[in-house]
């Protein structure tokens, strides 16, 4: 019978290879044998095989390929042996059995791999090369694949392969291991008998057909488990032991399939030997012979019993959510990916006392405020087109009419492909807090609206003399900008320096004593100058302690007051000696009138010059031409100039109808000369205080305004540019703590996925998991190419090269309506950059010009060398520069746009559309490589954004690759691993298991450095670098000079230098399994060498 099964299972294989060669019948490759995501497969790629007594997979026969493609994409244990020296291969399911021999074991000789069981198997091997197929059952083997000798059993056959001449070339191994089984049996002491007889059946029950649909063969497995026989079988025979539920339906799915020769997936119910049913899937697959002609069906039936009720146990637990749901206090609905609601809580009809059909499917929309409606609905499409989370503040009206302030958020469910199947959402109530939140606004509203329309200083501070406001007279006085301060940098910035000692003592003392503070002193204006002020404060007191919380006060100007006074006391004292003095002071008065450069003018009612100096004068004839004289009227002077004379007529008015006032503005003939002038403007009063004219005092201030412009333009900047580096150091280090938490969830999921833990659904899980997370990993390095943290490799880059090569990428990307065209001179000398940040710099650029052009246009990318002197380019050192320049004919951008375009998160595209980091990212590396980012752009006429890079001195080299380097750990090798984050070392740990180390953990680097004092030695050593205390990079220095030669790796979530050596190697988080060991790899290759 054991024959049998293996000569049937032997046919099942030449059949899978005929099927096989007919996919390879045209192969995209030499190598697509190879193709596969497996493990396997992919070190068999990237294998050097000069080595391996197979040689170059290229030169392999065609015999040898489809064996190796065949078993590469089998999920059952497998393994060949080719050629003289039976060159080793075999799947992803092998490589668990082969324990610490794989991956080395890949393309070796088979005596090699298994040296320690050759003596057992070797017979075996000579008969199947013999040309003889061999089978055993648990054949006992004591192997050494984990370290230490290991008692195996193992179910196998031995297939011979030949070549294409027919000869004998190599052998074939479908095998499974029974240790566990073989071990169980021993432990419960079952008969030998019992133990062939349960390992002479294979694990699933399988079936075979003719071309016309009839069943050929059944295993025993079926049998056992129907207890059909192969003559009840026979045929469609096998129909019989279906549930009768389910036997129309199977048999219409099986003869389907046949008619049109494709493979079938059926579930139906299938009666066991004791009468009861259990689910089962029947899956099979065509099978054709080499001429392409049709054999039949092979196929394979398992028992998912177990899975189906798992899914009826999810629907159980659907209700039971149901039911959690209704016990919440807030509203929570379920709607359909349209947007339709199947589902509200209980809590909704309470509160609405809507009915379900009133409610369900858009009923509720009924209940929202009419003001909210409109933004609801847009919101709400807006979410569902991006498959986006949903957010909104909205008011629902209660049963009584009432409408209360709710906020409403959802979220999309998604299948394993990532479609939206639903939508699950609630509505809490914040009714509360917004009408709170509402009364604080206005009660703070109608405070400083009180303050600021107090013409006096108003100022809070706390118990303890700290600023808490100043009101809008304060900073117009003062000048000052809002900020954090105190009484006593209030009285050493503004109050007189006579008068500071004395103000703070005041302040004191009523402080202590608890009493009103008074106090005269001098307060300095913006322009300089000081002015009296009485100040008056009054304490306020907690009303339960009594102890004193704030101050409130008040500064009243006093200064014409004190001024009155000093002159009331000179006057009294000095009265004749002062009329002499003014008579004396008069004729001074006039003579510094007339020989002043001040322009002096006096004017009537009705704008005739009663008086003008000559320097007026003068510049009068200067800006217009004309030369004023008194008794001759300004408006009819001026009436050549219309605006000019408006403007004139304007501001004289306010003078001759008694207000007295200061003003700039910009006089002159355009063809002459245009000035700024500062006038102020008095009223001239007779004896009885009649309003009789107006003069004026003028000064040119043309200089003093550019001055200012300049002034406010380098402000301005410099605001900017603190606002930016803020916003880098926070972006850096939010991605640092990110790179935390990211790296035990790339580790764990990257863990799971290696070991295939779970069915195919929760792999899908996993797999989607892994995806996110390197979405995130993306946006870290986002961020921190605009903090500009991010490790750069700057290398000479042959620009030229590097524009041409990414050109069909860029025409890809931006579509058939955009034409891409492409401005660069072959002998263009080399920049200084990274070139794979570039290239993503560059593709970014040329996405956002995309966007910008969604119904097409021209796409330009250009570059060229430039010189940078002194001057022009204060963002750019005097240097040789490659400019990048990326231009569009897209909408453009406005002013308002353009001074935000680099400022991280800012987006025009949308929700969704895009993470507005893009030239965020571009302008981070243009800095971090000593360059700069220049963006030009109008609304309607496109924009071009330049990207300077400093010229390189070196020759470009070509780009190489350098081969992944494969982990190979000796045996009993440990590692010191030192984190201080719990987490990441947990899953580190269980990566360098995994890897073959022994591992011994620290939770700081004093801790570490405990373990070597004790003795403990170690044969590596990884460590993060930013811990409490001591730094990685400390430790490193430590373990050298006490270890030399020991391989120190530092691992750190932060990308920038911030102190790590150049010459330390380091590993950035977050990172997989093989990222670790290749780094280690190439340590442990390095320590070798030296």
């Amino acid at each position: 019978m054991a024959r049998g099964v293996h000569l049937i299972k032997t046919n099942f294989a030449k059949h899978a290879l005929t099927e096989k060669t007919m996919d390879l019948a045209t192969p995209a490759s030499p190598l697509s044998f190879l193709a596969g995501d497996g493990e396997v497969a992919q070190r068999m790629r990237d294998l050097d095989w000069s080595t391996s007594p197979l040689g170059d997979p290229e030169g392999w026969p065609q015999s040898l390929s489809l064996v190796v493609s065949l078993m590469l994409s089998s999920k059952f244990p497998m393994f060949v042996a080719w050629g003289p020296q039976l060159g080793f291969l075999y799947n992803d399911a092998y490589a668990d059995i082969l324990g610490s021999k794989h991956p080395q074991a890949i393309g070796q000789p088979f005596q090699e791999v298994w040296s320690e069981i050759w003596t057992d198997i070797l017979p075996l091997i000579q008969a199947a090369m013999s040309g003889n197929a061999i089978y055993r059952q648990d054949l006992p083997l004591l192997m050494l694949r984990r370290g230490f000798e290991e008692q195996t059993w193992f179910t196998f056959s031995y297939s011979p392969v030949r070549d294409e001449s027919g000869h004998v070339a190599g052998m074939f191994c479908a095998c499974t291991e029974t240790t566990a089984r073989v071990l169980a049996e021993h432990a419960v002491i079952e008969s030998e008998a019992r133990f062939r007889n349960m390992a002479d059946h294979a694990p699933v029950m399988m079936w075979v057909t003719d071309p016309s649909g009839h069943c050929t063969y059944i295993n025993r497995a079926w049998h056992d488990f129907t207890g059909q026989t192969q003559e009840d079988a026979q045929g469609f025979g096998w129909l019989e032991a279906t549930h009768p539920e389910d036997k129309i339906e199977a048999e219409r799915i099986f003869r389907e399939a046949n008619a049109t020769r494709s493979p079938f997936r059926a579930e139906y119910r299938l009666r066991r030997h004791d009468g009861t049913y259990r689910w089962a899937l029947d899956a099979a697959a065509p099978r054709f012979d080499d001429n392409g002609e049709f054999l039949g069906y092979v196929g394979s039936v398992i028992d998912i019993d177990a899975r189906r009720e798992v899914e009826d146990r999810q629907r159980r637990s659907e209700a039971t959510l149901r039911t959690l749901t209704n016990a919440l206090p807030a509203f929570v609905w379920f709607a359909t990916p349209d947007g339709e609601t199947h589902y509200l809580n209980n809590r909704w009809y309470e509160y609405t006392r809507q009915t379900r059909e009133e409610a369900l499917p858009n009923g509720w929309i009924t209940t929202l405020h009419p003001d909210d409606v409109e933004e609801t609905a847009a919101r709400w499409t807006e979410a569902r087109e991006q498959g986006k989370t949903y957010e909104i503040e909205v008011r629902y009206r209660r049963a009584d009419g009432v409408y209360r302030w709710y906020v409403v958020r959802a979220e999309p469910l998604r299948d394993s492909s990532g479609s939206v199947t639903g939508w699950v959402g609630t509505s809490i109530d914040i009714h509360d807090r917004k009408e709170a939140e509402t009364a604080l606004r206005e009660s703070e509203t109608q405070f400083r609206i009180m303050a600021d329309a107090v013409p006096q200083i108003i100022w809070i501070t706390d118990a303890e003399g700290r600023a808490e406001f100043f009101n809008r007279h304060w900073y117009v006085y003062t000048g000052s900008e809002p900020t954090e301060t105190t009484a006593s940098a209030v009285s050493d910035r503004h109050v007189h320096p006579d008068d500071g000692e004395a103000t703070l003592a005041a302040f004191d003392a009523a402080r202590v004593n608890g009493t009103t503070f008074l106090v005269e002193h001098r307060i300095r204006s913006a322009s300089g100058d000081y002015r009296w002020f009485l100040v008056r404060g009054e304490p306020y007191r907690d009303p339960q302690s009594g102890a004193i919380v704030r101050w409130y006060g008040a500064s009243v100007d006093i200064h014409d007051r004190k001024v009155a006074e000093a002159k009331l006391h000179d006057l009294n004292q000095t009265l004749e000696r002062r009329i002499e003095a003014a008579l004396q002071e008069r004729k001074l008065l006039a003579d510094i009138v007339e020989g002043t450069n001040a322009f002096v003018q006096v004017l009537s009612a009705d704008y005739e010059w009663l008086a003008i100096n000559r320097a007026a004068a003068d510049e009068f004839e200067r800006i217009y031409g004309k030369r004023p004289q008194v008794g001759m009227n300004m408006l009819e002077l001026l009436a050549d100039h219309p605006q000019n004379q408006a403007t004139v007529r304007r501001i004289w008015a306010r003078a001759l109808s008694g207000e007295e006032f200061s003003e700039v503005g910009e006089f002159g003939d355009p063809d002459r000369d245009t000035r700024f002038y500062e006038m102020k403007f008095s009223a001239l009063r007779d004896d009885s205080g009649e309003l009789i004219a107006a003069y004026q005092f003028v000064y040119d201030v043309t200089e003093r305004m550019e001055e200012q412009e300049r002034l406010r333009k380098a402000e301005e900047a410099l605001r900017q540019s603190q606002k930016m580096e803020a916003m880098g150091q926070l972006t850096g280090g939010v991605a640092h703590d990110f790179n935390n938490l990211l790296t035990p969830i790339v580790g764990s999921l990257d863990m799971l996925q290696r070991r295939g833990v779970g069915g195919e659904r929760e792999q899908r899980l996993i797999s989607g998991a892994m995806q996110s997370a390197e979405r995130a990993k993306t946006l870290v390095q986002r961020l921190l190419a605009f903090a500009r943290r991010q490790p750069l490799q700057a290398v000479p880059v042959d620009m030229a090269k590097l524009i041409q090569d990414m050109g069909q990428l860029v025409a890809s990307t931006t579509g058939p309506q955009i034409k891409v065209a492409i401005d660069v001179s072959e002998d263009l000398p080399p920049a200084k950059a990274d070139p794979n940040q570039l290239e993503m710099a560059l593709l970014n650029l040329a996405v956002n010009a995309r966007d910008a052009m969604p119904e097409g246009g021209t796409l330009r990318i250009s570059a060229s060398q430039e010189v940078v002197r002194d001057g022009p380019r204060p963002d750019l050192q005097p240097g040789n520069y490659i400019r990048l320049s990326v231009a569009d004919t897209g909408s453009g951008m406005d002013q308002a746009t353009l001074a935000r375009a680099i400022e991280p998160f800012f987006s025009t595209k949308g929700i969704g559309k895009g993470t507005g980091l893009g030239l965020s990212m571009v302008h981070g590396l243009a800095q971090q490589l000593g360059g700069a980012l220049k963006i030009s752009s109008r609304p309607g006429f496109g924009t071009n954004v330049e990207l300077w890079l400093p010229q390189s001195l070196e020759a470009a080299s070509p780009a190489t690759e350098a081969p992944e380097a494969v982990a190979s750990v000796p045996s009993q090798t440990t590692a010191l691993l030192v984190d201080d984050e719990e987490l990441v070392r947990l899953t580190t740990a269980d990566m360098l298991a995994d890897l073959g180390y022994n591992v011994i953990e620290a939770a700081s680097a004093e801790q570490a450095i405990a373990i070597l004092d004790g003795g403990q030695r170690f044969d590596v050593l990884v460590t993060d670098h930013l811990m409490p205390g001591m730094t990685g990079t400390d430790l490193v220095e430590i373990v050298k000079a006490r270890l030399p030669g020991t391989p120190c790796l530092i691992v750190s979530g932060y990308s920038g230098d911030q102190g790590i050596e150049p010459g330390l190697a380091r590993l950035t988080k977050p990172f997989r399994k093989d990222e670790l060991a290749n780094m280690l790899n190439q340590l442990q290759g390095a320590a070798s060498v030296k």
